[in-house]
């Protein structure tokens, strides 16, 4: 059960996890991680933070996907075109975002083969937005800046016209002098590979 929090944060959460993980050679969304599917890990981890509402966008294996998770306070969404890229599931989640929750101040966009990003995390970011007034949150790790991250609702626009695999990365670099970051310093490990799965600290 999620938290019940006294104020809600305006700040809602898309998890992207439409891709096919052609390198994996299996959906990484089903993978096992400490007694859940890594789809799962991620969802829960979210309902512990003061983000709402939760979107998950599938797409490749979406029926198996979907057969797994055990949450009904989230609103899993089709990405029919998610073989043209991360993109259009970025457009598809702010899309349906700004039906139910018009009143959303800004969505923190995240995947689901970052094991270790934590509710606290989520937290930090919506309170790095807060007070520093910036337009952009992301995480910090590796010498990079990049997911999960925050974006305020004046750069919808530009999220939804994103194409093909340009994520929202491109927007952290074009809008560098107006990010703020929080340290994430496992934020580089994630699961591409059956290499890396293997070597996942469980």
């Amino acid at each position: 059960m999620a938290p019940q929090h006294s104020q809600p944060s305006g700040i809602a959460i898309i998890i992207l996890a439409a891709g096919r993980s052609a390198r994996l050679g299996s959906p990484k969304q089903l993978l096992s991680y400490r007694g859940k599917t890594l789809l799962q890990h991620t969802i829960d981890t979210t309902l512990e933070s003061m983000a709402s509402p939760i979107l998950v966008v599938l797409g490749s294996g979406k029926d198996a996907i979907r057969k797994e998770l055990k949450q009904t306070q989230i609103l899993i969404l089709e990405n029919s075109s998610w073989e043209s890229g991360m993109a259009s599931s970025i457009s598809c989640g702010i899309n349906h975002l700004q039906i139910i929750a018009p009143e959303s101040k800004a969505v923190i966009l995240m995947v689901c083969d970052q094991p270790f990003v934590s509710a606290q995390l989520l937290n930090d970011l919506i309170n790095k937005h807060k007070y520093s007034k910036q337009s952009i949150v992301a995480s910090s790790y590796a010498d990079t800046l990049g997911t999960p991250a925050l974006f305020h609702k004046s750069l919808f626009v530009e999220l939804l016209a994103l194409q093909g695999e340009s994520g929202a990365k491109s927007l952290i670099k074009k809008y560098n002098q107006q990010t703020a970051f929080v340290c994430f310093d496992q934020g580089s490990i994630d699961i591409d590979t059956r290499e890396n799965y293997r070597n996942l600290p469980k």
